[in-house]
């Protein structure tokens, strides 16, 4: 009996020192993954914070003190930056950008709608064929591009990136929308399709509405794609007039070979506008993922 009461007693007073051992060890975790990401942040963020700062500066102060901050602020650099021809090619990429999104989501919405609705052999089909799409490099189908856009007139124009990125960005497009979709109640449809609504009317008056955090999602992903592709802007288009940022950058640094600080003021440019797209959409981006992700 006493050997039994001394167990019973000394029991209890491990109880505290686990729940004290589980508190630290997730304290520790916590700090070991805060630490991570903070460096991981650094890493990431630092590059922009140099090239912000580098842009104030002149061209010999830029080789001098590479890591200081400027002894004097050239505020002139970004004027002159827009002056020599970073203009046009923002505008050309705003005009891009813009009008790839607006065909993207419309069509990649409509066809979201169908695919999620309907059910049969040939929707089966395209959602496989859209499916594959996801599958396909765009580096491959660089030649034949090529030759398309040439036969059809398209080369050299605006029209041969916006529709090579919205074919490029519409089946990721469509599977994010569509599992979206597939969480929306028949029974709101049913009601609608009772009173009168047509199947457009469905479309345009439930489901895009309630989808709206995963369109947002999609009109993000999207702009990233198309403000800052490369390959095609650099074969497709041969104007500088018609180039958008990252290939106008090419000729922009040819131009500018002894004037860095100038350079790094119009990397800037097309910099800042992706950046507080993200910021300010950064929510329905998460939310959009993150719900897309668990419905579908």
């Amino acid at each position: 009996m006493l050997k039994t009461n001394i167990k019973k007693s000394t029991f209890p007073s491990t109880l505290p020192t686990n729940k004290m051992k589980t508190s630290v060890q997730s304290r520790i975790t916590k700090n070991i993954v805060l630490l991570g990401l903070l460096s991981f942040a650094v890493i990431i963020l630092y590059p922009l914070f140099w090239m912000l700062i580098s842009s104030f500066k002149s061209y010999q102060e830029i080789y001098s003190n590479v890591w200081a901050l400027p002894t004097e602020w050239k505020f002139e650099n970004y004027s002159l930056a827009w002056s020599k021809g970073i203009s046009s090619y923002f505008i050309n990429s705003v005009y891009v950008t813009a009008l790839t999104i607006i065909l993207t989501v419309i069509i990649g919405s409509m066809a979201a709608f169908v695919i999620s609705r309907y059910k049969n052999r040939w929707v089966d089909a395209s959602l496989l064929f859209i499916i594959g799409g996801l599958m396909m490099n765009p580096q491959v189908a660089l030649i034949p591009l090529f030759e398309i856009l040439t036969i059809t007139n398209l080369l050299d124009t605006h029209w041969a990136l916006i529709l090579t990125y919205v074919a490029y960005r519409l089946p990721l497009t469509i599977i994010l929308i569509r599992a979206f979709f597939l969480t929306v109640p028949k029974e709101l449809s049913e009601s609608a399709l009772m009173d009168g609504c047509t199947e457009f009317g469905i479309y345009w008056r439930i489901y895009l509405p309630i989808s709206l955090p995963i369109v947002v999602t999609s009109v993000i992903l999207t702009a990233y794609f198309a403000w800052n592709e490369f390959l095609f802007a650099t074969v497709f288009i041969n104007s500088s007039e018609l180039k958008t940022i990252p290939s106008g950058l090419m000729v922009f640094r040819d131009a500018l070979r002894t004037d860095w600080g100038v350079l790094l003021s119009g990397m800037v440019i097309a910099t800042v506008p992706m950046i507080v797209l993200l910021i300010f959409l950064q929510k329905y981006l998460v939310r959009g993922l993150a719900e897309g992700s668990v419905k579908g």
